[in-house]
């Protein structure tokens, strides 16, 4: 019997999801990453192995901001960019996080700017 890390149970969970969900043009798949410091998110097609929009806690109007309002701010910032990119709706990933926290907070950020999830 092996004893998986924290991380590689994170892993784990994470290749199980993303064997079942796949992001296209029309819908695209949101990508969240979350560390310690911050988080980020991208909206990538995967048909086609491209970025469509992404945002970072690095960004100037985030970086100030306490770590779960952070993520609220920046589900916005990604729903105004989807928009932009004419992009209504979106499966989300969550990375194999905890749907709970930050990752909630963008989830819901998101949601309330206007993009479907």
């Amino acid at each position: 019997m092996s004893v998986l890390t924290k991380q590689a149970r994170r892993l784990k969970r994470r290749r199980r999801v993303r064997a079942k969900v796949t992001g296209t043009a029309a819908r695209p798949r949101v990508s969240v990453f979350r560390s310690n410091r911050g988080i980020s998110a991208q909206l990538i097609d995967d048909v086609s192995a491209r970025t469509l929009a992404a945002v970072s806690w690095t960004e100037a109007a985030l970086r100030e901001l306490a770590p779960t309002e952070r993520a609220t701010r920046a589900g916005a910032l990604l729903a105004e960019r989807a928009k932009a990119a004419g992009i209504s709706t979106a499966v989300f990933d969550r990375g194999g996080y905890l749907y709970h926290g930050q990752v909630k907070a963008l989830a819901e950020g998101a949601r309330e700017a206007g993009l479907t999830l």
